[in-house]
């Protein structure tokens, strides 16, 4: 075989890598954060994330020494153990010693029914921070679950949450918006009395509130990165709106789903006809996490 035909067998192998490495990493993450739930008493709970970070590859977290998931960056992984004296740890490039095994330099009595919220540190010493929730989830609005690895850690136990506090809403952003716009000024009428009425009804249905999240999604029509933007334009106006409506600016965060959570798929046609067929996927979500009025 001939160097020109080994150099172009070479490209050849490295652009089909390069392509199944491509087409892997959008499943190693699933849906995007939304407020968890509570657990009972006999379990505790943590949301681990990872934001970018100049480190490649994954961030190996340990539960008691054993392997519970490896993070990418702006991924998250939620899990639950029984109540009582556990330690984390947090590796970059651990292998192949795998220090997480050994070393678990974060070590905390967790109590029955609470959830705690723990970030990467330098991925270096394994030690993770500590956040409060609404810090936490002021960055994990704009994160993915990881579903790519599979936990071997003994202590993790599936979550056994307790009923949901949290109740959705969902605005047209047909509606609400021209289509393709966002902005506050391109509101339309029935839009600014819909979220009105929609801050009377969660006023109405809600004693106390803790979160609030507003997500926007798109449909289908342009390129994934347009879409994330506009989903995030229109659930920021959205979020914007609720505030002068009387909802506490601490309380309610905005995010997008981008054209990635559809209700409707693979419409065909013309323009017009897409645009009429994909209707549904052009929504507003707002997930209310809070208490009943009657409670």
């Amino acid at each position: 075989m001939t160097l020109f035909k080994i150099s172009a067998l070479s490209l050849v192998l490295s652009s089909a890598l390069f392509t199944v490495q491509a087409a892997v990493k959008p499943e190693a993450y699933a849906h995007s954060y939304q407020p968890v739930a509570s657990v009972g008493k006999t379990q505790a709970q943590i949301v681990f994330y990872r934001e970018s970070d100049e480190h490649p590859g994954g961030a190996n977290i340990y539960i008691d020494g054993e392997f519970q998931s490896a993070l990418l960056a702006n991924g998250y992984t939620t899990f639950c153990v029984a109540p009582g004296d556990h330690s984390v740890g947090a590796f970059v490039k651990d292998a192949p010693s795998y220090q997480g095994k050994a070393t678990q330099p974060w070590r905390s009595t967790l109590e029955g029914g609470r959830t705690y919220f723990l970030r990467l540190g330098d991925g270096v010493t394994g030690l993770p921070q500590a956040v409060r929730r609404a810090d936490a989830e002021q960055v994990l609005q704009a994160m993915r679950k990881q579903n790519h690895t599979l936990s071997r850690a003994s202590a993790v136990e599936a979550c056994q949450y307790t009923e949901k506090q949290f109740k959705d809403y969902t605005l047209s952003s047909d509606v609400l918006f021209p289509f393709g716009k966002s902005e506050r000024g391109s509101l339309t009428r029935e839009g600014d009395r819909a979220i009105t009425e929609l801050v009377q009804q969660i006023r109405r249905e809600n004693h106390t509130l803790r979160n609030v999240v507003v997500t926007g999604h798109t449909d289908q029509i342009g390129s994934a990165a347009a879409n994330d933007k506009l989903g995030q334009r229109r659930a920021a106006t959205v979020r914007l709106m609720m505030i002068q409506a009387g909802i506490p600016a601490r309380d309610i965060t905005a995010s997008s789903a981008g054209m990635n959570e559809p209700l409707v798929q693979h419409c065909a046609g013309n323009k017009a006809e897409q645009i009429a067929c994909y209707a549904p996927n052009r929504r507003v979500t707002i997930r209310v996490d809070g208490s009943a009025a009657s409670e």
